[in-house]
This record gives C-alpha cells, sequence and structure tokens, in this order.
C-alpha cells in the first residue's frame, strides 16, 4: 500500500534517541531545550516552548493571550478540529471564515467582512497544506481592529511567507504552532512547538505546559513557605498559575532534533514530487492542482488535488475505494469542521461558507512524502488517470 504520508525515521534518529534512552532525562532534561532552540533558529523567532502536541499548543496560545471568556475567535472551516477545538478548551467562540477556493486558505476578503460583523478578539489562520496565507493582508487588517494572531502552522514548517521569511518567525503573529504528527514534515511521534517574540508570553508558556508550577527563586511569591532564616529550601516550588501537564519528553525533543537535521532534504524531495504531479495534471479537464501560485512558498505537506466531480462518472467515494484496492491511499483534508456533530449540535453549519463547501467536495488529498520514489509516483498518475479521464 502507499499511503497519503508517513513519518521517515532513519537509523541515525533510532540511535539518538536511545543514547537519550539510557544515558539521559526522559522528561524535563536538556534535550527539550536544544530541539526548541533549534527550531527557534530555524524559523528565525526569539523563543520556543515544546509540548505534547499542537493541539496543546494552541489551547495553551489561547490561554497565555488571556484572551477573555465568551470571546470570539475567526479560524478556517477547513482544517483539522484541533484549530477550533482549542478556542473552545479556553472558553472561545470559534468564528468560521470562508477560504479562498484555489488555495483553501482563508479569504482576506472573507475575514474582512467578518470582522466588520462580529467583535472577534483573536485569528487564527490556518496555513492550509504547507502554502502561506496572505498573512501581511491579515495582519494589517488585525492591527487596525487591535485583534492578536495565532497562526496554526501546523502543516508548515519550512514555508515562508509571501514577503519571504519563515512562517514561525512571527512576522505577522503573536504566536504560532507546528505540529510533529508521524503525517508532518518531520516528526516526534506525537508534539509541538509554540514560537514566539514576546518573551512575557514565552515565561507564561512555560508555566503553563507544566501545571502553572514555577521553581524560579527570584520570583517565589511565599517568602515564609519558600525559605529558612533566608535560605530557600530546596525542595520548594509554587505553583502560580493554573497549568497543564502539556509536557513533551527528551525522548521525542532527540528524534524532533534529529530530524531537524533531514528537513532541507526533506522539503527538497517534495517539491520535486509535488512538480511532477503539477506537470502531469496540467491543462486535464478533470484535475485542478491547488496552490500553483504559492508552490515556492510551501512546505507542500499535503498535495491536494481537486477533481471534476460533474464530469466523471464516479463519486469520490467510489475512487477513493478503486484506488485503495490498488494498492493506493488517499485522504480528504478535510470535511469542514462545522459539518461535524459536535458543531451542528451548538448550530454551526457552511451555509454561509460556499468557497468551503465546494472545496471539501472537488478535493483529494494523493501521496506525498519524501521517500515516495519515481516508479510509485508514476503510478499513481497512471492509475488516477486511467479511472477518472476514460
Amino acid at each position: 500500500m502507499i499511503p497519503y504520508s508517513k513519518q521517515i525515521i532513519t537509523w541515525g534518529d533510532v540511535l539518538r534517541v536511545a543514547y537519550t534512552l539510557k544515558f539521559k532525562n526522559l522528561t524535563q532534561g536538556s534535550s527539550i531545550k536544544r530541539f526548541e532552540d533549534c527550531v527557534a533558529s530555524y524559523v528565525g523567532s526569539e523563543y520556543a516552548v515544546a509540548v505534547s502536541s499542537a493541539t496543546a499548543g494552541l489551547h495553551l496560545s489561547h490561554l497565555a493571550l488571556n484572551t477573555p471568556t465568551g470571546s470570539k475567535i475567526a479560524t478556517s472551516p477547513m482544517s483539522f478540529v484541533a484549530s477550533a477545538n482549542s478556542a473552545l478548551y479556553a472558553g472561545l467562540n470559534p468564528v468560521f471564515i470562508d477560504i479562498d477556493p484555489h488555495s483553501g486558505n482563508i479569504s482576506v476578503e472573507s475575514f474582512r467582512k467578518e470582522i466588520a460583523r462580529h467583535e472577534i478578539k483573536t485569528l487564527v489562520p490556518v496555513h492550509y497544506a504547507g502554502a502561506p496565507c496572505d498573512m501581511e493582508s491579515l495582519y494589517k487588517l488585525c492591527n487596525s481592529k487591535g485583534i492578536r494572531i495565532i497562526e496554526d502552522a501546523a502543516h508548515a514548517l519550512g514555508s515562508v511567507y509571501l514577503s519571504g521569511e519563515k512562517i514561525g518567525s512571527c512576522k505577522f503573529s503573536d504566536l504560532t504552532v507546528f505540529s510533529f504528527h508521524p503525517v508532518k514534515n518531520i516528526t516526534t511521534g506525537e508534539g509541538g512547538i509554540i514560537t514566539t517574540n514576546n518573551k512575557d508570553l514565552y515565561e507564561t508558556l512555560l508555566k503553563l505546559r507544566s501545571h502553572g508550577i514555577s521553581k524560579d527563586i527570584n520570583n517565589f511569591k511565599n517568602k515564609k513557605l519558600s525559605s529558612t532564616a533566608g535560605v530557600i529550601n530546596p525542595w520548594y516550588y509554587e505553583m502560580a498559575i493554573l497549568g497543564f501537564h502539556y509536557r513533551i519528553t527528551d525522548l521525542q525533543a532527540t528524534l524532533g532534533f534529529s530530524q531537524m537535521k533531514k528537513l532541507k532534504k526533506f522539503l527538497l524531495k517534495r517539491n520535486q514530487l509535488a512538480k511532477r504531479y503539477d506537470k502531469a495534471f496540467a491543462n486535464n479537464q478533470f484535475f485542478q492542482p491547488t496552490q500553483l501560485d504559492l508552490r515556492n512558498y510551501s512546505a507542500k505537506h499535503l498535495y491536494p488535488i481537486k477533481i471534476n466531480f460533474s464530469k466523471i462518472s464516479l463519486s469520490k467515494n467510489e475512487i477513493m475505494k478503486e484506488l485503495r484496492e490498488k494498492g493506493i491511499i488517499t485522504q480528504v483534508h478535510y470535511l469542514p469542521i462545522p459539518l461535524h456533530d459536535y458543531y451542528q449540535k451548538l448550530g454551526y453549519d457552511i451555509k454561509n461558507l460556499p468557497n468551503t463547501a465546494k472545496f471539501y467536495n472537488e478535493v483529494l488529498s494523493i501521496p506525498l512524502f519524501p521517500n515516495l520514489g519515481r516508479i510509485r509516483q508514476r503510478k499513481i498518475i497512471k492509475i488516477m488517470g486511467r479511472l477518472i479521464c476514460n
């Protein structure tokens, strides 16, 4: 079977993790800070905080911004549920912004209309499939209204803004969150990281990810309990705020650090694969590759392609089943968040999101991962052509 995506683990990764397992701390050790510094240096941010998942990162980001309970946050409906769920965890209310039909990202014009209708406190733009949102335009709109920005960059490690800086540098946001799930551009098994240039947010995030506990002897509040005869008690620590157990382990951080060494190579392979698909599906009435104008900015986490089902005899369900029978796994990214049963019960729908509805009905993600070789890629192209074009 050819999966739509998968992790690439080398013996170098295995040996580094094994070394950590035998000789290093398993949690709260130096491997975590090393990994954080590596990611911060790569994307160009001042700070990075590694956490147990990107979902945890989004949740903590909302809490760090201290957005009042009940406030509205804007995000994309064309995303994994975590983009909106994390807001609900923080007691916030998602507002879904219709997407651009070509990129799958939030439409700037749709966002402009929504902020005229709603008092939005935070924007969570999703860099769909790794292609960057028009962050400069979104930032200008947010800045004029005092709206904070958390970038959901779960797909976008290695992507760059249209202005050239790496996503994660937070040039146009307060915080950026990446995912290291196995299907992402690098993996830590499960895990995520938050980047920021704001020292106060950074220090708050450090507390929030580990139960709200502080061991900073210079900031202990309870002087009586924290010391004896003016000397700090070595066992003492304080829970300063209500935090969570969202720590990443040293094993995961070591794997992430090892994977970062291969990110450039992974991105190069993804780019080559995407270009071959672009060429194969060009000028075909049945296929429409997405994000072509953003290809040089994208980390190409996915290869979503739109299919003109009105011109073919097969449904999306039938195509996916036929491809699976021939050894090719595809996926749909995504079932729009407002269509999930939980969100339907909250009163959400996609009646006012026509671009999202059309995109969902047409899009299919086909296999894309660094060690997908030419032979297997040609097989995918050939079989898809036969199924859809005949």
